[in-house]
Formats: C-alpha cells, sequence, structure tokens
C-alpha cells in the first residue's frame, strides 16, 4: 500500500515539476501538491514554517484536512475547477491562496496545488480598490448606455393641434399596440425619428432599449456587421468577443432604421429573412441567433417608386408597409406652425442657457410666408440664429428676417383695416405657394404637387377648397 502511494506521489509531484508551478514555488511564501484522494504528497520549505510544523515528512501521506482545517483543496480534485483567489484563515492568521487542479496527458484529475500568494490579505487592497472601481465604472458606463437607448420622446412631444398632425398621433398609439413592423414617410426634417422614439415609449416593449442606425450614415461595407454583429475572430483584426449587432442589442425593443430606402439590394435580402424568421447570423459565424425586436423603418424617398424601378425589393417593401404614417410637410400643416415655433423657442433658449424668449405676431406671420423645404429642422435651424443675433425678449419680423432673408412665396398684402388674422395670412400664404407652383409647372399638376411634396390627389382638393381656377398657369 505504502510502495502504491509512493509511486503515485512520485508522478504527480514529476507532473507538477515539469510545469511552471516548480519555479514558482521557489518564490511563494507556500505551496502545497495533493493527489487524487487530497492527500498531501508535496511541501516547498516554506510552507512548514508558515503553518507551524517542524518538518515536512509528519504530514506526507496525511488529508489535507487534518493538517490544514480549512483547506479547500478537495473541492479542487472532486469538482477539477480552480479557486484563483480566496483568504484562508489558518489559526490567528490569514492567508490569501489560489488553487488548481492538475491534469495528467489524458486530461484526468490527477491532484491539485495551493499556493499562497501573499501572508496578509491587506496586501490585495490595490487590486480590491481597483477592481471596486472598475466595477462602479462598468455600472455607471452600462447605465448611461442604457439610458442613451431608452426612448427620448413620448406622443406628447409631437406639438401640433392641426387635423393632419391629429391622425398621425392617432395612428401612432395603434402602431404602439402591434408589434408588426411601421413604416413612416416623410420629407426630410418632419420628424420621423421623433416618431418612432414615440411609438416605442408608449409600447409595450417602452422599458426595453431603443436602438436608431441610419442606414445613409453608414458605409455600405460597414452595414451588414452593424446589423448581425460579428463572430469572436471572425477576421484578422475582429474583436476577440466578437461584437453584437444593432438587431441583437435592440432585443426586447425597437429597432429604427432610418433612410431605409438608402439601402442595398443585397443588404435588403438578408433585413427581409431576419424580419420573416426572426434569426439573424453574425458574421464569421454559422450560428441562428433568435431575436425579438419592433421594427420602425423611416425614409424620405417614395418607396414605391423605388420598387418600381426596381431599386427597392417589392417583398421586403410588402414586409416593411404594414402600418404606414405619412408624416405631412410643414407646409401642410401651417396651422401648426406657432405652436410648433413656441415650442421651438422654449428648447432652444433653455439649451443656450438663455431667458425664456416670445415669438411676436409679426414673426410668426413672416415665418409662415416660407416654404419651409427643410420642414421642422430648417425652422429649428432658423430660431437659434435668430435667437444667438438678438437681444430682445420677443423676436420680430425683423429678428427673422435678419436670417431668413428671401421667403419661398411672397408677401400677403396688407389689409387696410389692419385686421387680418394669422390663420388668414396662413391660409393666404398656402394659396400663394399653390399658385407659386402650378405657375412654375406650366400647369402641370403632377409636377406642382410633386415640387410641393404633396399627392396629386391632395392637390386638387386644395385647388378646389381654395377656389382655384383649374386652368391656374395654363
Amino acid at each position: 500500500m505504502l510502495k502504491n502511494f509512493t509511486t503515485d506521489a512520485d508522478r504527480i509531484c514529476r507532473r507538477a515539476r515539469e510545469t511552471l508551478l516548480a519555479e514558482f514555488a521557489d518564490l511563494s511564501e507556500g505551496v502545497l501538491i495533493v493527489d487524487r484522494d487530497a492527500r498531501i504528497v508535496w511541501m516547498n520549505h516554506s510552507y512548514p514554517k508558515r503553518l507551524g510544523l517542524s518538518e515536512t515528512a509528519a504530514v506526507i501521506g496525511l488529508p489535507v484536512e487534518e493538517v490544514i482545517p480549512n483547506s479547500l483543496m478537495r473541492e479542487v480534485v472532486n469538482t477539477g475547477k480552480p479557486i484563483m483567489l480566496d483568504i484562508m484563515d489558518f489559526g490567528n492568521d490569514s492567508f490569501v491562496v489560489m488553487r488548481l487542479p492538475i491534469r495528467d496527458e489524458a486530461g484526468d484529475i490527477i491532484g491539485a496545488v495551493g499556493m499562497m500568494i501573499f501572508d496578509n490579505p491587506r496586501q490585495l487592497a490595490p487590486l480590491v480598490s481597483r477592481f471596486n472601481q472598475l466595477r462602479v465604472e462598468l455600472a455607471d458606463t452600462k447605465r448611461k448606455l442604457d439610458e442613451a437607448r431608452r426612448s427620448k420622446y413620448t406622443l406628447a412631444s409631437l406639438v401640433g393641434g392641426s387635423q393632419r398632425s391629429m391622425a398621425v398621433k392617432d395612428k401612432a398609439r395603434r402602431a404602439a399596440r402591434a408589434s408588426s413592423p411601421v413604416l413612416i414617410l416623410g420629407e426630410t426634417g418632419t420628424g420621423k425619428e421623433l416618431l418612432a422614439h414615440a411609438i416605442h415609449a408608449a409600447s409595450p416593449r417602452a422599458t426595453g432599449p431603443f436602438v436608431a442606425v441610419n442606414i445613409a450614415a453608414i458605409p455600405e461595407t460597414l452595414l451588414e456587421t452593424e446589423f448581425f454583429g460579428v463572430a469572436p475572430g471572425a477576421y484578422t483584426g475582429a474583436d476577440r468577443k466578437g461584437r453584437k449587432g444593432k438587431f441583437e442589442l435592440a432585443d426586447g425593443g425597437t429597432l429604427f432604421l432610418d433612410e431605409i430606402g438608402d439601402m442595398s439590394p443585397p443588404l435588403q435580402a438578408k433585413l427581409l429573412r431576419a424580419l420573416q424568421e426572426k434569426e439573424i447570423e453574425p458574421v464569421g459565424s454559422n450560428q441562428l441567433l433568435t431575436v425579438n425586436v419592433h421594427v420602425i423603418a423611416a425614409t424620405s424617398r417614395q418607396l414605391q417608386q423605388e420598387v418600381e424601378a426596381g431599386r427597392f425589393r417589392a417583398d421586403l417593401f410588402y414586409r416593411l408597409n404594414v402600418i404606414t404614417l405619412d408624416v405631412p410637410p410643414l407646409r401642410e400643416r401651417l396651422e401648426d406652425l406657432p405652436s410648433i415655433a413656441e415650442a421651438l423657442t422654449d428648447s432652444l433658449a433653455r439649451q443656450l442657457g438663455e431667458p425664456p424668449r416670445s415669438l411676436s405676431d409679426a414673426a410668426l406671420a413672416y415665418l409662415a410666408r416660407h416654404a419651409w423645404p427643410g420642414n421642422v429642422r430648417e425652422l429649428a435651424n432658423v430660431l437659434e440664429r435668430a435667437l444667438l443675433m438678438s437681444d430682445a425678449d420677443s423676436l420680430d419680423a425683423e429678428d427673422i428676417e435678419r436670417v431668413l432673408p428671401h421667403v419661398a412665396t411672397p408677401a400677403p398684402p396688407a389689409r387696410p383695416s389692419n385686421t387680418q388674422t394669422l390663420q388668414e395670412i396662413l391660409q393666404r400664404s398656402e394659396r400663394d405657394a399653390i399658385l407659386a407652383a402650378i405657375g412654375a409647372a406650366q400647369g402641370n399638376k403632377t409636377q406642382a404637387a410633386r415640387s410641393l411634396g404633396i399627392s396629386r390627389a391632395s392637390l386638387y382638393e386644395k385647388i378646389a377648397a381654395m377656389g382655384i381656377d383649374s386652368r391656374a398657369g395654363q
């Protein structure tokens, strides 16, 4: 029995010494090796002194717990899992130790090695302090990232009480209740992303992430990895841990695809599969990941025309075009302009660190005479410049004219009685804009509607409602 034990002990020690553990043993305060049954087979010269033992030979062959009552070496040989850092109490002393399993050539556990790294846990204080600092920084970064991925706007953020605006809000509420894809159409600057945020905030996914991708702003070669992520080590230079794509980051929440009309046909096919199968395949991986996202897409292009021209897949268009929200341009809802302008002025004043400002009726009337091809985004730009150029508590027409000297439509003539209301001014401005567009198109109503950013049917409705001669411009 003793002979067999000696043979096994020699084999275990030889295997351990063939590694770097032997060199470490000369530097460490204490190194201990046990066999498969957690019996002590070797100690370095320093360990007996640390344990208060007279000689090493007296403990060879004993179960490790008889020598070190609080040892966890048996757990290591039984589970095969290392215990990288631990504090072990021995009498009145405490040691920082590390325990590692020892395997043979076949990978079977044949023993374990324990090493005393520090003889005073306080020596770990700098490391623990740094670890805690990194943990706090990581938690703070994660919190900020989660906040950044939350919805920034709600339906209450959509300013405007016109019939067109109320219709869009009502449809947005319906879209929020469903999990079907949503397609938002509208000119640039009309607030499509704000509407997507509002839909997310009103949906059951409001507590989940809101992840936005501007397809037009990302190089074509990077879009696939941006959408679907990268598997670990997928290519030279790839992150060893891999990288999550926007679909995976949006899991459980909403994925907003802005300017979907700019996506290339090959990527359109992959997006269609992801929408239909609710599965993605990271670049460089052969494993499919299931994702649960509510997709909201937006574009300033006429997707139906893009489909007819062969630049956008019809099947993807039909997959996205389940719930469609058509955001009207600012010139088609000029009755909303005063409330939008007032809200923007308040917000911009706060951002600029200035006291609240107001807009005079003359300023609002001047703003209403512009065609606003850049819509609300252009209006915000004009108001910000006007605020920076003026010190007045209330912006007047002169302040607006300073930054917007040429309006797109002629100013309506003033009434002799000077009793023209703002609503009348807005209606007159819209009439003048329609007449100007028809004249520029030489009577071609389709071309005039396109230049105004409205449908041909809408143009005819306005012509009839305003009593404009249908032969105008001819």
